[in-house]
């Protein structure tokens, strides 16, 4: 039998550790409990909360609400400036009340007289419906001798004529987004539930709210059903006769650009899904996400702070083993784990209970205590960092090589396959330049081109792969993976441009008029890594993706664009950048068609674009020529559009092949 020799020093360095995890855990417990008092603090929680929000958001409706936007549509068909006369909204009350609809809520303060004729035929509209809720709100009152809020009511001739009053002031968080449901008695969310209950009684079940309970946000805007103003009051044949029975139907501002801005503003508020959608949310929609949460017991319960506290402890507790017997790897996957498990247990309580347990402290402490278990070992992984640095600064942005040293295991040799985001980029009319100027001031323009575009990639987390003469080649999404690499290639590309019109007066001192600059960009799956032999490797990116993107460079040529975009770049930006559509395409060497659009942020010119190459595709020569020459009177000069409409005058003389799907073959690219 043998036995294993007993060891003071390894004894007293597991005492040591103990001491050193204890004491860590300790320090980090304690600034997780004062930070968890700072507004900072509390602000950042917010944003978890707002980010499960838009996680978990069914985006749909489940109760029998719509709302009836007075939006641009509706200002257009009625033809009145604001305030529209009150006669308006007494019809629209009685198309409503004769469609059945249970409760008719105005999310509008009418509060001031009109003349007599049109107030006493809303009132009359009111008292005959009478279910009608209208809104009040605070305003601020200031005078030399006091400041104070005053409450702001419907006209008592409404109020006497049955309507019920609610108070529609929405509470803002100190970052200005709703979160809290409005507790009032009166609140206007509660006003039209009880007026509900009223109608119909039996229809709903009793509902529930706590006192400090948030808003459980459907989703971004025009999550709920929406019909036009215009459309109620026209009796449009297209609304069903039976679409507003039982229906709760709320009435409020739906306009998104209108020359009241002060009033378009004050009914457009920020949500939980302003971050992701960069859109208000028309107040009206917030008031029916309160009601509907409020019916279906569906708001969000915050968490005690006492109670986030002792999450924290507890995690730090299952979380002191690894600062026992400390590893790297292994005391890093524990804590990604008890991470893992402290987000799934708060998103586990925020959709099946409804309960908000703020879990972004206790992750924070997780890693504060993990980084300061680290400390020990810094010195040997800055010596691999170092080495790491000076082996792959010589071909990569230095800010992917930080990553590259902070995360060493994702640097491996060999290629492996990536969906990657390629760019080439090439200088337009350089070779006529290169003519008229020295050969050393050439070298200069293109250093000082080359510094620039290399940049503007590096600042937006590009590779660059290799410089190809006046042109290069980057990448985006290796040797680090980036969630959002089509995005931020595509901003790279707008900012190239910009970046190259800056070199403008640089050009004109030399005597030379600008060059102009032609990107492709194309998202597909190739293979990336070392490349090369063992005296000498390049980190590239190979495959069919990377052909794709170098033949859109070229094809700008020909529709006389400066950036082109493939369909599966588009496809990846999902909306966050503005695309004009150009065309279907089936470049050299590619059977299939493939979809191009170039930035742009004139939203005619999109539309525009849009219906015309609808047209075209459909073969209407006609509607499509038409189509395509209000595209270039709205665009004077738009070489797409007179590109489209020489082919147009073409196939007109000569139509198409049978089956023909309206791709252009570019055999030349």
């Amino acid at each position: 039998m043998r036995f294993r020799a007993f060891s003071w020093s390894s004894l007293f360095a597991r005492a040591r550790s103990g001491r050193v995890a204890g004491l860590a855990a300790l320090g980090v417990f304690a600034v997780a409990c004062a930070l968890s008092f700072t507004a900072p603090w509390e602000l950042a929680e917010r944003r978890i909360f707002d980010l499960l929000t838009r996680a978990t958001a069914p985006e749909r409706s489940v109760l029998p609400i719509t709302i009836v936007g007075i939006d641009e549509a509706s200002f257009a068909q009625v033809g009145q400036q604001w305030p529209w006369p009150r006669s308006l909204f007494a019809g629209l009350i009685d198309r409503l009340r004769e469609r059945g609809a249970a409760v008719i809520a105005l999310d509008m303060v009418l509060n001031e007289r009109s003349t007599d004729a049109e107030d006493d035929a809303l009132a009359a509209a009111i008292s005959r419906a009478g279910n009608v809720v209208l809104a009040a709100d605070h305003a601020y009152h200031e005078t030399a001798l006091f400041r104070q809020w005053l409450r702001v009511d419907p006209l008592p001739k409404f109020k006497e004529a049955g309507a019920a009053s609610g108070l529609a002031t929405a509470e803002l968080d100190p970052d200005g987004v709703v979160r809290r449901l409005p507790q009032q008695r009166d609140a206007f969310w509660r006003v039209v539930v009880e007026v509900l209950m009223r109608e119909r009684p039996g229809l709903i079940p009793l509902p529930h709210v706590g006192p400090e309970d948030l808003i459980r946000h459907l989703g971004p805007a025009h999550t709920f059903p929406y019909v036009s103003f215009y459309q109620v009051l026209q009796d449009d044949p297209s609304i069903p006769k039976d679409f507003f029975r039982d229906q709760i139907v709320f009435i409020g501002r739906d306009v998104r650009a209108s020359p009241e801005a002060g009033t378009v503003h004050a009914d457009m508020l920020a949500t939980p899904f302003l971050a992701g959608t960069r859109l208000l949310t028309p107040g009206v929609e917030i008031q029916a996400t309160m009601v509907e949460n409020a019916v279906t017991a569906r708001s969000i319960q915050p968490a005690k702070r006492e109670t986030g506290l002792a999450f924290a402890a507890a995690l730090m507790l299952l979380a002191f083993p690894a600062g026992m017997r400390w590893h790297p790897a292994w005391s890093g996957a524990w804590m990604l784990f008890l991470a893992a498990g402290a987000a799934g247990a708060g998103y586990w309580s925020f959709v099946e209970r409804g309960y908000w347990i703020p879990f972004g402290l206790p992750i924070a402490a997780l890693a504060a205590f993990y980084l300061s278990l680290a400390a020990a070992s810094y010195l040997a992984e800055r010596r691999r960092s170092r080495f790491l640095r000076f082996a792959f600064s010589r071909y990569v942005s230095p800010h992917i090589v930080d990553q590259v040293t902070a995360h060493s295991g994702a640097l491996r040799l060999g290629g492996e396959r990536r969906t990657l985001t390629l760019l080439f980029c090439d200088l337009a009319g350089f070779t006529t330049i290169s003519e008229k100027v020295a050969p050393e001031t050439v070298a200069q323009f293109i250093n000082l081109f080359l510094t620039a575009m290399t940049r503007v990639i590096h600042e937006h987390g590009g590779t660059v792969q290799k410089y190809l003469g006046d042109g290069l080649y980057a990448f985006w999404g290796a040797p680090l993976a980036d969630a959002d690499h089509a995005l931020h290639a595509c901003e790279a590309a707008v900012e190239m441009q910009e970046a190259l019109a800056a070199l403008g007066p640089d050009f004109n001192a030399a005597g030379v008029d600008p060059p102009g600059m032609r990107i492709g960009v194309n998202t597909g799956e190739a293979i990336v890594g070392n490349m090369g032999s063992m005296e000498r490797f390049d980190y590239t990116a190979l495959g069919d993706s990377v052909n794709l993107a170098a033949r859109l460079e070229g094809v700008n040529k020909l529709y006389g664009t400066r950036i082109l975009f493939s369909g599966s770049t588009a496809e990846q930006l999902q909306g966050r950048m503005s695309l004009r559509p150009i065309d279907w395409v089936k470049v050299k060497g590619k059977a299939n068609a493939v979809f191009i659009c170039t930035p742009c942020a004139d939203q005619r010119l999109v539309s525009l674009t849009e219906a015309a190459l609808d047209k075209y595709r459909r073969q209407d020569w006609p509607a499509a020529r038409l189509a395509w020459q209000d595209v270039a009177s709205h665009m004077p000069g738009d070489s797409v559009s007179a590109l489209f409409l020489e082919r147009i005058a073409r196939f007109e003389a000569e139509p198409p092949e049978s089956g023909w799907d309206g791709a252009s073959s570019l055999e030349k690219f």
